[in-house]
């Protein structure tokens, strides 16, 4: 079934909310969704807004640094002014003259994501959405849309478009650009060349533990090179990496995380795409969470030193919420899952999601569902 039309995203709402005291950032991966979000704040918006502000445009490039935007507008958005050196500096001198008078939306990606993650000079100044692909529960809860979701992932393009030749031209023109073009903008590394082969290689390693000996050995590089790049791609939203949950009733695995994808759409294996996108939807909840209620959220994963693994635990400050195991098939329970759940008092929930169209209950505390369900159950964003 085609997706004719994209609904509205669920971030809208609370952005225009926060608009009304404070400057709003908007991060996110290359493509998600970030400028099309934005400009329709924008009254009666065309190309060529006098509101919308592009630094890679040399005319709003020059607009901004004079303070020479249209003041009878109600709000503003500068879209990549963080590629200027000493971006925080005129935006905060830009809040601090302005506000009260105009407001102001900016977007960006890598060098955004960093300073959000580093000092930051303008506390207080300011609220930052993380802004995903689209989910389930966003799209519209349904097995067609799960089916769109798992084969085209959650980028707007070509989850429009749905097109197999297209969403393959589509992975190559992105990945090209985040290392060409982004990383670039971003790092100094002088073998892009290996970045890409890099990037290429990621899909495979996806719900393993990353081994940084492995893949520099088949970059022909350093760990400590290869642990870098790795870090690179985190910061330009192209992957994330998962920690473990130290739990201290098991001997857990302390150091090696799991690493996902952003666009699940590139990984092969079905059982592994599908554990990506689950990762994806719990990631968006989680950030969901903490950037819109304030409240502190991580997701991980648990494995004990015999290899036992439960793919996600959701903390809510630091303490577990509940467990989620990812299988494609209506299932009998997860034997690792089962050993975990014996060990784990302090995880007061577990669920088992998959494909199908059966539930089952098999303890107070542990459900065998499928994904649609498991998204409406936890009201999943």
């Amino acid at each position: 079934m085609a997706i004719k039309k994209l609904p509205e995203r669920v971030y809208l709402p609370y952005i225009k909310k926060d608009l009304e005291k404070k400057m709003v950032f908007l991060g996110g991966p290359r493509q998600v969704g970030k400028t099309t979000i934005a400009i329709g704040f924008l009254s009666h918006y065309k190309p060529g807004h006098s509101a919308y502000l592009n630094w890679d445009n040399n005319e709003a490039r020059r607009l901004i640094l004079k303070s020479a935007w249209p003041k009878e507008e109600p709000l503003i958005i500068f879209d990549e002014i963080h590629k200027k050196k000493g971006w925080q500096s005129l935006v905060k001198g830009i809040w601090d003259t302005w506000r009260g008078h105009q407001h102001f939306l900016i977007t960006g990606s890598a060098r955004l994501n960093i300073f959000r993650k580093g000092g930051d000079s303008m506390m207080g100044r300011y609220h930052y959405y993380r802004i995903h692909p689209y989910t389930l529960s966003e799209l519209g809860n349904s097995k067609d849309n799960l089916k769109i979701l798992l084969q085209f992932g959650g980028f707007p393009e070509p989850l429009l478009e749905q097109n197999a030749v297209e969403l393959k031209r589509w992975h190559l023109q992105r990945v090209s650009k985040l290392v060409r073009i982004d990383l670039r903008d971003l790092e100094t590394v002088s073998d892009l060349d290996k970045v890409e082969l890099l990037a290429d290689t990621l899909p495979s390693r996806v719900g393993s533990l990353l081994s940084y000996k492995s893949l520099a050995e088949d970059l022909e590089v350093s760990d400590k090179t290869v642990k870098r790049w790795v870090t690179i791609l985190d910061n330009l939203y192209y992957c994330y990496l998962l920690p473990p949950y130290g739990s201290s009733e098991i001997k857990a695995v302390k150091k090696a995380p799991k690493l996902y994808l952003w666009d699940w759409s590139q990984i092969e294996d079905e059982a592994f795409r599908f554990e990506n996108l689950v990762a994806s939807h719990l990631l968006k909840w989680c950030n969901f969470n903490q950037d819109v209620m304030g409240e502190k959220m991580e997701l991980r994963f648990i494995r004990d030193e015999t290899g036992k693994e439960c793919d996600f635990v959701i903390l809510k400050n630091r303490k577990p919420l509940f467990a989620v195991e990812c299988k494609l098939a209506e299932d009998q329970p997860s034997s690792s899952l089962l050993v975990l759940r014996s060990k784990i008092s302090t995880v007061p929930t577990w669920y088992q999601v998959h494909l199908g169209s059966k539930s089952k209950i098999i303890a107070p505390d542990f459900s065998i569902l499928p994904f649609d369900e498991f998204c409406k159950l936890m009201k999943l964003k």
